[in-house]
């Protein structure tokens, strides 16, 4: 993490703040989040410099623990940028939680809903302002057993391609160890070791048009999530399925929107 810390010192003019209440949620999720990292992994993070100081930034990552959220939005802290993530819309039903996440401006996903498409729109405005976002094209905990990348949603190119902002690979290799979610185990002690690489962001300009097809949305999530897979090979150093995981399903599902 010392890349991390000596970053966010390095940007202390360009340090993005909170306003309002946002202060105050901000500095308690900081108050609780950091000590709880610390207690449970040492976290070593590579490439944290490609996360920009400044700007719209999309942060591609593998999913593989409830923890991921937590360790994900201190690893961004740390570089002097406020991460806002997609989460499920029943987390705002959460009595002070809910507060929490109005409070440093996370985005409600209401999948299945008429309102399904306000959580892309929250997260383009959240990118055209200048917000680094967090994404998990898994689109959940994925379900493969030996914590590889399922096929992703296409949410991921639907928000690349849109923006013209840096969009990063990183994957993330660990946090499982500590609460494995599937298999009900949280084990806390010893101290487990959580791993990042951060990619430099990726080259698009080939697939930017107007109106991209389906093809070029398709084949743009791809490489996003091929590269977050290239990156957890790295960490774990293993060779990579050259497939993404598709658990199987009672009924032929569509590609979801995140």
């Amino acid at each position: 993490m010392a890349e991390s810390r000596n970053l966010r010192r390095q940007r202390r003019t360009t340090s993005e703040k909170a306003h309002g209440m946002g202060i105050f949620w901000l500095g308690l999720a900081r108050w609780v989040f950091y000590p709880l990292t610390i207690l449970l992994a040492r976290v070593r993070v590579r490439g944290a410099h490609n996360i920009p100081a400044e700007g719209g930034a999309l942060l591609v990552l593998n999913h593989v623990s409830h923890l991921d959220p937590i360790f994900d939005a201190v690893t961004v802290h740390r570089t002097a940028r406020v991460p806002r993530f997609m989460a499920k819309n029943s987390l705002w039903n959460v009595p002070v939680l809910r507060d929490v996440l109005v409070g440093v401006e996370q985005i409600p996903v209401y999948r299945g809903t008429a309102d399904a498409q306000k959580s892309l729109r929250d997260a383009h405005s959240g990118l055209e302002n200048g917000k680094v976002l967090v994404i998990y094209p898994d689109g959940t905990i994925t379900k493969d057993p030996d914590g590889w990348p399922m096929t992703p949603k296409v949410g991921v190119a639907r928000l690349a391609l849109a923006n013209d902002i840096p969009v990063i690979p990183a994957a993330r290799f660990g946090t499982r160890e500590i609460y494995d979610h599937y298999n009900k185990k949280f084990r806390p002690f010893p101290r487990k070791t959580v791993n990042y690489v951060i990619g430099e962001p990726l080259d698009l300009s080939a697939y930017r048009s107007e109106n991209p097809d389906v093809e070029t949305i398709r084949e743009v999530t791809n490489l996003a999530m091929s590269r977050v897979r290239e990156l957890l090979g790295e960490i774990r150093e293993e060779q990579p399925p050259t497939e993404f995981y598709a658990p199987a399903r009672k009924k032929k599902g569509t590609d979801g929107a995140a």
